[in-house]
């Protein structure tokens, strides 16, 4: 039993000796930090150079600095200890995001962040910037592919005298009819139109028709609007 003790505490003492050896000069601390702040201010000016979703969030892309410093922190003391490492994956496991991520590409910029953090925590400086350059370069090359169709939106409401009248405008665009509610006096179309070009002067021709109270168009991209 005393055999089994001892040999049991020499592997625990051996291998808690190896991670709690490890420590981090200032300078590491600093140049870690360094490179992460840099690293997630060049992932700012992609995501705000590239960025074509539905509304602009100046904190979202701002948290992105602050994610790559808070991760790079996170590794540089998880990799110094093996029990706080612990205690931060059980902290960590507790944390419930919440907030809705609606463009899918808005979470490819959060793990790119993470990484970024990971890396230079790690000291990984290298990894960090050639990751950090190659993912850039590989989002603006896609970003700057042209779509050849935008999709919109267009709503319209009219009254009963100018039903024909706008079925036979309609039938001249590419649309599909999303909703259509019928009121007492007033009814109203929602209907998804794809144009190659940027030629919206039928939107006139649909608010001269008599009968017709007004008409939105509005760029779609196929889960929200612009």
């Amino acid at each position: 039993m005393d055999k089994q003790t001892n040999f049991t505490e020499v592997i625990k003492d051996s291998f808690l000796n190896d991670f709690t050896m490890n420590s981090l000069t200032m300078i590491d601390t600093l140049l870690g930090l360094l490179l992460s702040f840099c690293t997630g201010l060049f992932i700012y000016l992609i995501y705000k150079w590239t960025y074509k979703g539905v509304l602009y969030s100046p904190s979202f892309n701002g948290s992105l600095i602050m994610m790559a410093m808070i991760t790079s922190l996170i590794i540089m003391t998880i990799s110094t200890n093996i029990v706080l490492s612990l205690g931060m994956v059980g902290a960590l496991s507790i944390v419930r995001f919440r907030t809705a991520v609606k463009d899918p590409l808005d979470i490819v910029f959060m793990f790119w962040a993470i990484s970024a953090g990971i890396s230079s925590g790690a000291g990984l400086y290298s990894l960090t910037i050639t990751g950090a350059i190659s993912v850039g370069v590989v989002i603006v090359i896609l970003s700057r592919k042209k779509h050849s169709e935008i999709m919109y939106l267009l709503v319209i409401h009219y009254s009963d005298i100018a039903n024909e009248e706008v079925k036979r405008q309609l039938q001249k665009l590419n649309h599909t009819l999303k909703s259509k509610v019928v009121r007492r006096e007033t009814t109203e179309i929602t209907a998804e139109i794809k144009l190659k070009i940027d030629n919206t002067s039928f939107v006139n021709t649909l608010a001269q028709i008599e009968g017709v109270k007004d008409v939105s168009l509005v760029q779609y991209n196929g889960d929200y609007a612009v």
